[in-house]
């Protein structure tokens, strides 16, 4: 094994934890190597999981407790990891594209900077919840799809369609530009509350980074600007909150039809 563990970063990524591993082999999204199943599972804790690769063609290894720990760096691992190619990102003109030919006004999320990749993977599970169109989020200053990430989303980010941008205020023109009405969230200057927002046409809704919120040129290129209110003495909801919240009104004054 100590091969294997010193070559993962050069053959991909290592994807821990059950339902992650089970959802990267249900998106079928990108190449999965092999699995590692703890040597002290019984056959029916991985019953599922065994007939996933085995659909899949991906051989599955017994490994020590100790190999996985080494395997995943620590990771909350459950027993079971993968090595998988790299989260396969989608491009621009792509998402773009993908709007055009929606049935339904689209709804997308746009993440200015958010760094925690625990409140990434709790956003990206609400965007698959939802069946948000896209997901898009800067090059710098922010986290990607990382193993940790998928970990926090339960493995749901595997089946979102999420973009890396370089120029997150640029991109917001375009979706502009494509029809979409853009809905900030932050407590500062002209605000309205969320649930008087209309989300019923074609949206994007941009959250902002856990310390310092929306940036000043993304904030100004939002249509409107919409808070939560907050009676207790909490000042703000982390990201992942606060974006689940207005993804699901989005859902509600739909209809939940999506």
């Amino acid at each position: 094994m100590k091969n294997r563990h010193s070559s993962v970063s050069s053959r991909g990524e290592c994807l821990y934890g059950r339902r992650p591993v089970e959802e990267v082999l249900r998106a079928r999204r990108r190449a999965v190597h092999e699995i590692l199943a703890l040597e002290t599972l019984r056959d029916a804790e991985t019953q599922e999981l065994r007939g996933l690769a085995q659909e899949a063609r991906v051989p599955v290894r017994r490994a020590s407790a100790r190999d996985l720990d080494q395997f995943t760096q620590g990771g909350h691992h459950q027993g079971v990891a993968a090595l998988c190619g790299g989260f396969p990102y989608t491009g621009i003109n792509d998402v773009l594209a993908a709007l055009k030919k929606a049935a339904e006004p689209p709804l997308v999320l746009l993440l200015d900077c958010v760094e925690d990749p625990q409140n990434l993977g709790s956003l990206l599970r609400s965007a698959a919840a939802v069946d948000a169109d896209a997901v898009l989020i800067p090059e710098d200053r922010a986290v990607g799809v990382t193993p940790a990430a998928v970990r926090a989303s339960a493995g749901a980010a595997e089946h979102c369609r999420v973009a890396r941008v370089t120029n997150l205020a640029r991109t917001m023109r375009e979706l502009q530009e494509a029809g979409l009405w853009l809905t900030g969230l932050d407590t500062e200057g002209e605000t309205r509350p969320y649930t008087e927002v209309d989300f019923t046409g074609p949206v994007g809704l941009v959250v902002g980074s856990e310390g310092h919120g929306l940036r000043r040129l993304v904030r100004e290129g939002c249509d409107f600007i919409a808070e939560i209110p907050m009676r207790g003495p909490v000042a703000s909801l982390n990201a992942g909150v606060a974006g689940a919240l207005c993804m699901y009104e989005a859902l509600r004054q739909r209809g939940a039809s999506r």
